[in-house]
């Protein structure tokens, strides 16, 4: 078994709606980031690379190729998934925690759970999204960025 952590943090636009765990919410703006700038996915996208070890997010989509400008971080998330497997390695779980003073995020976590282990192709039950806020302290208490954690568990597939 192998494991990896990832973090991720982007300040939110004055335009858009947001996306976060591959769904819209539309109680908040838009994050700012060379993709569609969804922290949690990234988070996941680092967790992933790390456990399988091969880097991180940066170093397969680097922010200036624009090959991936406003990308929907959902087809990044698949590309590593296929990256892990042909790695050798099965998803075994994936628990996240999203820190953000808005938007409430407790009623879109069943459907950030579902979209997310759709392209992690594992069911929804091994996959955890936890939100919490920073209590009004710090960068992250004042409501104008959202970040993210996630931790990955892998399994080395048995031949």
């Amino acid at each position: 078994m192998r494991i990896g952590n990832g973090y991720d943090l982007h300040r939110f636009r004055e335009d858009g709606k947001l996306r976060l765990g591959g769904i819209e919410i539309a109680d908040a703006p838009q994050l700012e980031g060379h993709s569609d700038g969804d922290a949690l996915i990234h988070s996941i996208i680092d967790a992933l690379l790390g456990a399988a070890g091969e880097g991180d997010i940066g170093q397969h989509f680097p922010a200036g190729d624009p090959a991936t400008r406003g990308i929907d971080s959902r087809e990044l998330l698949t590309r590593v998934v296929r990256l892990v497997v042909a790695r050798g390695y099965r998803i075994h779980n994936v628990d996240t925690t999203v820190i953000a003073e808005r938007p409430r995020l407790a009623p879109h976590i069943p459907a950030m759970r579902d979209a997310i282990a759709r392209c992690l192709g594992i069911a929804s039950s091994s996959v955890n999204v936890k939100a919490t806020t920073n209590e009004r302290f710090g960068s992250l208490g004042t409501g104008e960025v959202v970040a993210a954690m996630a931790v990955a568990l892998l399994d080395e597939e048995m031949d």
